[in-house]
């Protein structure tokens, strides 16, 4: 008691004798210090305090044994248990120094953590709210008293929760040195780590080790520098390098090679190839409404061209970058340039194919000037206007396959967008002229012309029922079914010009003759969970109806040659369920109707589908099925569960059930992975078996702090499977 009531006459005693102090500083929050003993020098404006201190200003928070503050300078030191907190993070010493008006200050025999950091040093220098520079210590992610992995550095800059900057860095793992780096620059915001190794084995590769390492130049400029090698193949090495520029966008630059041997290779053929990859990226917003994308690809590959044992239908990227193969097989050089105007938007593309045994189009260039749809002044008439110009080259894999054509195409439309009793109506008519340099028979100046009419109809009915239940657990608040039907109608006249005397090389040369209208219908059933509206289930049908096909040279054929009657087209259906939180059945088919080969199927030619149940943390169970009427049949299965707190595990098959040209009948695909923890890491230990490749198996480390990297420069695991979380 004796010590309370000291305290609070000692806090009278300075607010009273300070009175002038704070007057001063009325504009400011003052600094509050609270304590056992409190004592406040009217002569020298200083306040010194013991036992339990806490003092807080701006933000900042300092506890302590003993304290001692200049009032007017906001200068103070503090020392035993010494702890210094604010928003960046927190700070322990035997002895702080610190200026509360500028959050600047000096700490001794420091302890700091700034999320998700912690280390030691002989002395910590806070410059500024937002850097504090750690000297003769360590950092690290782990938050053992003793790490399992730290940085020893010399000098630490570090600005929390946005990059960490040093030079002359040691990685210990534990107690033993293992890597020295004379620079360390990591950016928070960077999802990139600067070590990555993945050690595996593929029957295609054999034993295997991929390492990356990233490298800061500047702070516009980094990268990483890659070295790899496969048993059967050799090695490999390579760069990525990203850039920033002040006033000219940014960019990347990637290079791949290797001097490849295989191991396998038959008597008489080759030994050695030289193959390598490169690619430039950049992206510059020159203002708000204009910018200009460029990418620049070039593959040299002696063994695909030298080696004829290599399968023709195999590539570098499939070889060496799965994943980005999978993206894209093929992908394009090209600059693009794009303005946007008031009421308008003006593209340039400039496309080359760099890659001969790519099958491309080139584009030298193509021009294209859009208005989209403009009411015209007070009516209620509506003009869209849609223009290309350029050159184009149609580049086969073949000699001889090659067409080239300049053309200028214009379409313009004018709609008539009305609201009938509760149906949304859109009629519209549209003039299309397209200017051809040369024609399929080399007559020059072709000018074809092609007339458009149609509509476009919506409306939206909907019904409430007022139905509470939580019946199996289904967790209903009222239902909500909307029903939205569309139905689109399109005329296409005869082109004046027939296709025949039109080189072939994208759709817009390939028009002809239609009369299609296009039937949509929407049905949705929501609820409300948690005060939120819910998409209980959503199920959308798609499909065109031909009408009259026409006869004669007009006429539209079937792949046979004979002449196609009004029918219906293949319906496309679209579901999504989702009767609780943790179950979501999504599902798309397609039911053939269309008469194709002469035979009316009138069966599901392709069914995809997805059950998920996410039964809790780390605990979760999939199943999908891939179904092609004339192609595979595939199951697929994901499993993954938390054992105990430090050990997790997760499974992944892929079963074939029918045996097609390509496939066999049996399992395609199997992939088991223990997870450990380990404290500030994830281990994970994976096990993949497939059918193409064979067997791999490789390691991934993750950090807790940065769940997002890994040390894994994983080139051989494709994008997320089917079935799999």
């Amino acid at each position: 008691m004796k010590i309370f009531i000291d305290t609070i006459v000692a806090a009278a005693f300075i607010f009273l004798s300070a009175a002038p102090v704070f007057a001063e500083e009325t504009k400011e929050s003052p600094i509050i210090i609270n304590g056992d003993n409190v004592e406040y020098s009217a002569d020298n404006k200083e306040v010194t305090a013991t036992g339990n201190i806490e003092v807080t200003y701006k933000g900042s928070k300092l506890t302590c044994n003993k304290l001692k503050v200049n009032m007017l300078t906001k200068e103070g030191q503090a020392e035993g248990n010494a702890r210094l907190q604010d928003a960046k993070g927190v700070v322990t010493g035997e002895k702080i120094v610190y200026d509360f008006a500028n959050k600047t200050g000096i700490i001794y025999n420091a302890d700091f953590r700034a999320n998700p950091y912690f280390g030691k040093a002989k002395v910590v220098e806070k410059v500024s709210d937002s850097e504090f520079i750690a000297k003769r210590g360590y950092f690290t992610t782990c938050s053992m008293d003793h790490p399992h992995y730290r940085f020893a550095v010399k000098k630490l800059n570090m600005f929390p929760g946005d990059k960490t900057q040093t030079k002359q860095a040691t990685l210990y793992l534990g107690t033993v040195p293992v890597v020295y780096l004379p620079r360390f620059n990591y950016s928070m915001k960077d999802p990139l780590m600067h070590v990555q190794v993945e050690p595996g084995t593929r029957k295609d590769w054999g034993p295997y080790l991929l390492s990356a390492w990233r490298y800061n130049i500047t702070d516009n400029l980094d990268g990483r520098l890659l070295l790899d090698y496969r048993n059967k193949l050799g090695w490999a090495e390579g760069f990525y390098s990203n850039y920033r520029t002040p006033g000219a966008g940014k960019g990347e630059f990637k290079f791949y090679y290797t001097n490849e041997k295989p191991a396998d290779q038959p008597k008489g053929a080759l030994t050695e190839f030289q193959r390598y990859f490169m690619r430039w990226r950049h992206k510059w917003d020159i203002d708000q409404r204009t910018n200009f994308t460029a990418e620049l690809l070039k593959i040299t590959d002696k063994r695909r061209k030298d080696d004829w044992t290599y399968p023709a239908n195999r590539s570098f990227l499939q070889d060496y970058f799965f994943r980005e193969y999978e993206k894209d097989s093929q992908p394009l050089s090209y600059a693009f340039f794009h303005h946007a105007f008031d009421y308008s938007s003006l593209d340039v593309l400039l496309q080359m194919r760099t890659n001969h045994w790519f099958d491309q189009i080139e584009k030298k260039p193509e021009v294209n000037y859009n208005l989209p749809s403009l009411q015209l002044g007070e009516s209620p008439l509506y003009f869209e206007s849609i223009n290309q110009l350029g050159t184009y080259n149609k580049k086969g894999t073949t000699l001889g396959d090659d067409l080239t054509d300049t053309r200028f195409d214009t379409k313009n439309t004018l709609s008539y967008p009305m609201k009938i009793a509760f149906i949304q109506f859109k009629p519209f008519v549209s003039s299309r002229q397209t200017f051809y340099d040369r024609g399929a028979n080399d007559q020059a100046g072709i000018v074809r012309t092609i007339f458009y009419s149609g509509a476009d109809m919506s409306t939206k009915f909907y019904r409430v029922f007022d139905v509470k239940t939580n019946f199996l657990g289904l967790d209903v608040n009222g239902l909500r079914h909307v029903i939205t039907p569309t139905i689109g109608y399109l005329y296409t006249h005869v082109p004046t010009i027939p296709i025949g005397n039109i080189k072939q090389i994208d759709g817009v040369d390939s028009i002809h003759r239609g009369n299609t209208a296009s039937l949509s219908l929407s049905n949705k059933l929501q609820t409300k969970r948690n005060g939120q509206s819910v998409d209980f289930a959503d199920l959308l049908v798609t499909t065109d109806y031909v009408l009259d096909p026409k006869t004669g040279d007009n006429a539209i054929l079937n792949n046979t040659g004979k002449r196609l009657t009004s029918q219906l087209s293949d319906v496309l259906f679209k579901l999504k369920i989702l009767p609780y939180s943790w179950m979501r059945l999504e599902g798309e088919a397609t039911y053939e109707h269309s008469d194709h080969d002469l035979i009316n199927y009138n069966r599901f030619s392709l069914v995809n589908y997805d059950l998920t149940f996410d039964l809790g943390q780390d605990r979760s169970f999939s199943l999908g099925q891939r179904y092609e009427r004339k192609g595979k049949n595939e199951v697929t299965a994901g499993f993954h569960w938390r054992l105990t707190p430090k050990w997790k595990f997760g499974i992944y098959q892929r079963y074939n059930l029918r045996k097609t040209d390509t496939l066999e009948r049996g399992s395609q695909e199997q992939e088991y992975t223990l997870t450990r923890d380990l404290h500030c890491w994830d281990l994970d230990i994976t096990l993949n078996k497939k059918e193409i490749s064979g067997t791999s198996i490789f390691f991934a480390f993750r950090l807790k702090a940065f769940p997002e990297n890994e040390f894994g420069f994983d080139q051989s695991v494709s994008e997320k499977k089917s079935g799999a979380q």
